[in-house]
């Protein structure tokens, strides 16, 4: 059975960075599309970025220009790279994979439990 785990949120400065880490264990970890998303309280859980098997990337607009996601088949882990948070980087932060590189959320199938990223001023 295919299971996600990210880890790497802490609380972070504005303007600082922080990398979070995810891995997939269970199942082929290069036949996986993997998605970061991310929820803030009451708001939607909104697409932050993708990468495929063969590192196609894709990027919310949130995350354009400031993160950067990466994959390491070796390790069957994917990495988000934030860099100039803001506070409204400030939510739970999801792996997901799936097998098709999507920005809707019900594209992925596997998910992970969530870790909090919290940006202070």
């Amino acid at each position: 059975q295919v299971q996600v785990g990210e880890s790497g949120g802490r609380l972070v400065q504005a303007g600082g960075s922080l990398r979070l880490s995810c891995v997939l264990s269970g199942g082929t970890f290069v036949s996986h599309v993997m998605g970061w998303f991310r929820q803030a309280p009451g708001k939607e859980r909104e697409f932050v970025a993708s990468i495929n098997w063969y590192d196609r990337t894709d990027y919310g607009d949130s995350a354009k220009g400031r993160f950067t996601i990466s994959r390491d088949n070796t390790k069957n882990t994917v990495y988000l790279q934030m860099n100039s948070l803001n506070l409204e980087d400030t939510a739970v932060y999801y792996c997901a994979a799936g097998s098709i590189a999507a920005q809707r959320p019900t594209e992925y199938e596997h998910w992970g439990q969530g870790t909090q990223v919290t940006v202070s001023s």
